[in-house]
């Protein structure tokens, strides 16, 4: 199944979604068209499951840092997001940017969804767990911030941003949800206070 994961990638990043065919997965692969079969009904149920086990590589990404970060300061936790954020979608560029045709095309919206909702979780989770802030509304936040980086990194795949800002896009975002995070926050010894009264 690895190998037919593999193929489908090279096929699609190489020849792009109209051509990547079965008979051409399977060649690429070294396996027979009867084969793939055995394992995916059809194209878009091979296209489907290589999308949700990209989404899947990159929540996990996610997750583990934001697991690495709970009880750190916010603006750790901001660099850290974004940087395992970044390194899981633009570990392999071209696949990422081929998985956008897919995920237009092939019903990943719902996939998309699902990934998103579990990275909400693990971002509110690890930003409600801040040493130096109390975060207001750590789902909302967490979903602007998401979305931040999704849209960011989609931006660049598609050839949007200039090569200046692509450059530093890592230290940007970093400093940009810094300060997001920080705006929706309040210093945890204000938030006792706060609490107390």
């Amino acid at each position: 199944m690895e190998a037919l994961h593999a193929a489908t990638i090279q096929v699609l990043t190489q020849q792009g979604l109209a051509r990547c065919t079965t008979t051409r997965i399977a060649a690429r692969a070294g396996a027979s068209v009867g084969s793939l079969y055995q394992y995916y009904p059809n194209r878009d149920a091979l296209l489907a499951a290589v999308l949700a086990r990209k989404l899947s590589g990159v929540s996990a990404a996610v997750d583990l840092a934001c697991r690495a970060q709970q009880g750190q300061p916010i603006a750790q936790m901001a660099v850290a997001l974004t940087r395992a954020f970044l390194a899981a979608k633009l570990h392999n560029p071209d696949e990422s940017k081929a998985l956008y045709a897919v995920a237009a095309q092939r019903g990943g919206a719902a996939l998309i969804a699902q990934a998103q909702a579990s990275m909400v979780v693990s971002i509110a989770t690890m930003l409600a767990s801040a040493a130096d802030v109390h975060v207001a509304n750590p789902a909302v936040t967490a979903e602007v911030a998401l979305n931040t980086l999704v849209g960011s990194v989609r931006a660049l795949l598609e050839g949007l941003m200039s090569p200046e800002v692509a450059a530093t896009l890592e230290t940007q975002l970093g400093a940009l949800l810094t300060a997001y995070f920080q705006t929706h926050a309040v210093a945890r010894a204000a938030a006792s206070a706060l609490a107390r009264e």
